[in-house]
């Protein structure tokens, strides 16, 4: 867990932005939160990882890593997966963020039954999670509007999902697409995320433009 927490951290300092790899930690420990409040010698304050301009590319690039490492996923899916969007109707960018939305792991992670995307996915390995009745441990399983997602009765009281229950609602971070049954530690994607509903802090035509190069 430490090594995972470390890598975190890196990544968010290579790209000078909060990713949320380590769910709550990054509310209350954030290194990027530190380096800001760092005045630093000379007078200037800010505390930035970066001090070169970056090309048109490096921008783009930028972007697509910052969506790809809040993922957790490796290059060659993530770019399946881009690919797969930009066949679907409607803007490839906002297609793609929405695929990478309503993955089984973030929906999981979502709905509270997680404190980060790690946590989630973990959950989902292990065979905790079942949709629409049937188990599935396949993180990247595709949830779709109508999909019931429910948490194995064997987790009801760990203490990592009621952390993440908790901090969920203390945060009111559970977003309207989702239906959730508190009692019965169930959830529902009821439709599609709109833009402004999901949780990847990027400008998603960067990424399209970097895939178009």
């Amino acid at each position: 867990m430490s090594r995972y927490t470390e890598a975190s951290c890196k990544k968010c300092r290579k790209l000078d932005c909060k990713l949320f790899l380590k769910g709550t930690k990054c509310y209350t420990n954030c290194v990027i939160d530190k380096l800001a409040s760092v005045k630093v010698r000379g007078g200037k304050a800010g505390g930035k990882v970066r001090r070169t301009k970056l090309s048109e590319y490096g921008v783009r690039l930028q972007e697509k890593q910052k969506a790809r490492f809040q993922s957790g996923m490796s290059e060659i899916p993530f770019r399946n997966m881009f690919d797969k969007a930009s066949k679907l109707q409607g803007q490839t960018g906002e297609n793609f963020l929405r695929l990478l939305e309503t993955r089984l792991d973030n929906i999981v992670r979502r709905l509270g039954f997680a404190v980060s995307l790690k946590a989630a996915r973990q959950i989902v390995l292990h065979g905790y999670i079942t949709v629409n009745g049937k188990a599935v441990n396949v993180p990247s399983f595709q949830v779709k509007p109508g999909d019931k997602v429910a948490l194995s009765s064997a987790l009801a009281e760990n203490t990592t999902v009621k952390q993440g229950l908790t901090e969920t609602e203390k945060r009111n971070q559970r977003p309207s697409f989702l239906e959730f049954d508190a009692e019965k530690l169930t959830g529902k994607l009821l439709r599609w995320p709109d833009r402004a509903e999901m949780s990847y802090p990027v400008n998603e035509q960067l990424i399209v433009e970097y895939y178009s190069k």
